[in-house]
């Protein structure tokens, strides 16, 4: 039996983009709305690229749920464009944060292996190349 479909791992992927993402980003964003009249612009504007940013993500999870041709290249994209907002939350200070002093390296190291590991994921996958003939 060949391992095609929307399954396994790959089918952990897609819920994590359509379902997991947004509702974590969401718990996120509500909890910081009420900062946006003393942190301004800056924060807005992160905020809104969370938004956008999770929206590609769930474009991508319906993608590879729907097993679109470009799905893949869209779940890479979104995965990297995720890591490279998690990055610049992390190391610039325009979103409040509760972490104590030295433990934003770890945060970053945690995000890349995340996305790093779904990148690979998708890159070597067996099954993904079955799927979608990549």
């Amino acid at each position: 039996m060949h391992p095609n479909g929307v399954r396994g791992w790959l089918l952990v992927l897609c819920l994590l983009l359509v379902i997991w993402q947004p509702l974590s980003v969401a718990i996120v964003v509500s909890s910081m709305v009420n900062r946006l009249a003393i942190r301004g612009l800056p924060l807005a504007l992160v905020l809104l690229l969370r938004l956008l940013v999770t929206a590609f993500g769930i474009a991508a999870g319906i993608a590879l749920f729907a097993r679109r041709p470009a799905a893949v290249a869209m779940a890479k994209t979104s995965l990297v464009a995720s890591a490279a907002v998690d990055v610049f939350v992390y190391v610039t200070p325009y979103a409040p944060n509760n972490r104590l002093p030295g433990e934003t390296p770890w945060y970053v190291a945690a995000s890349l292996a995340y996305y790093g590991i779904w990148l690979m994921y998708l890159s070597r996958s067996r099954r993904v190349r079955l799927t979608f003939g990549a």
